[in-house]
């Protein structure tokens, strides 16, 4: 009888295994590892305007079920800004073979296009993705590339506005461009159709070159009633410190496109909430990863936008921040 009992125990034993086997290989199978990769643009890694991107991102995806580490594995390279080094580590996250990349600014996506046209790319901080033949339509992207953009041509006249309202003596206005990509042309199209409207004259100048950067800003400061305009662009991006310090020491009052240059010492920002757009990112990575592909997600506009105001810059700078413009600031620095 002992014996047979332990037969008998040994079959339902054996009986449990193989009901549950199934339901453990399912659940394995559930929380296989998926890879994404990121390359970014211009920002380092420990520039805290990434770090604020870099976890909404993140967080975007913890709160659609996906965990690094354990059921996806988030590979990161950094551009830096140097075309080289971007094609180099656009390469090396595509043999990578991630189910999707996460490409942060437009040097990242033609990059990543160039390395490859089958792996999902979703980007997001790109402006005019048609113009830089990024996708074939906003509505219907086609290809392997979709994501968020960073605004419309249209709030480069908002930028010329904000100047003229927080420093109404202003006359004249360098427009830092990068001439190079079409969102600076564009940009600066819509900034030169409203100038005559606000009485400003507007220049172009290339932030592709330090030199250039220099010279202009210093020509606008020896004349009277100067204001500078920096618009969109990884080059802007990446000689920030540069711009922002060159306005400070002409007291040039500068309206800026993201809110970092702000929180970096620049007098007033207008653009899109990026941390938003990087945890909205998140979410066509998710859609990617549970099987939709990218030409079937249109690329979306930003959701929501923010006005930036340094108090203590404008100070500096010996202006007086109209009360009806600090009422509509989203933040205000002290």
């Amino acid at each position: 009888m002992q014996f047979g009992q332990l037969q008998r125990r040994e079959f339902i034993t054996l009986v449990g295994y193989a009901a549950a086997w199934p339901l453990a290989a399912r659940a394995q199978q559930r929380e296989r590892m998926r890879r994404v990769g990121v390359l970014v643009s211009s920002l380092a890694a420990d520039d805290p305007e990434w770090q604020a991107r870099g976890n909404a991102f993140v967080q975007g995806l913890q709160e659609r079920g996906w965990a690094d580490g354990r059921n996806v594995r988030i590979e990161y390279r950094w551009g830096l800004g140097d075309q080289d080094r971007q094609r180099k580590y656009a390469a090396e996250l595509v043999a990578l073979a991630p189910d999707v990349i996460l490409a942060a600014g437009p040097p990242a996506v033609a990059s990543l296009q160039q390395s490859n046209r089958s792996v999902p790319i979703v980007f997001a901080n790109v402006s005019d993705p048609v113009g830089n033949a990024f996708v074939a339509s906003l509505a219907r992207p086609g290809g392997n590339t979709t994501g968020f953009m960073q605004f419309e041509y249209g709030l480069s006249a908002k930028w010329l506005e904000l100047l003229k309202e927080i420093a109404p003596r202003v006359t004249r206005a360098a427009v830092l461009r990068d001439p190079a990509i079409s969102s600076g042309l564009g940009q600066f199209g819509a900034i030169q159709a409203v100038a005559p409207s606000l009485g400003l004259d507007v220049s172009p100048v290339d932030v592709r070159d330090v030199r250039a950067i220099e010279r202009a800003v210093g020509a606008i400061a020896r004349q009277p009633n100067g204001g500078l305009i920096v618009t969109g662009s990884a080059s802007a991006v990446i000689h920030r410190d540069l711009i922002i310090t060159l306005a400070a020491q002409h007291k040039l009052p500068a309206v800026y496109f993201q809110r970092h240059f702000v929180a970096s010492g620049g007098l007033i920002s207008y653009g899109a909430d990026l941390i938003d757009e990087y945890r909205l990112a998140a979410g066509y990575v998710d859609r990617i990863l549970k099987g939709e592909k990218p030409a079937d997600l249109p690329v979306q506009n930003p959701t929501k936008y923010e006005l930036v105001i340094n108090l203590k810059t404008a100070k500096a700078l010996g202006l007086d921040v109209p009360p009806t413009l600090l009422a509509r600031a989203d933040e205000v620095m002290e």
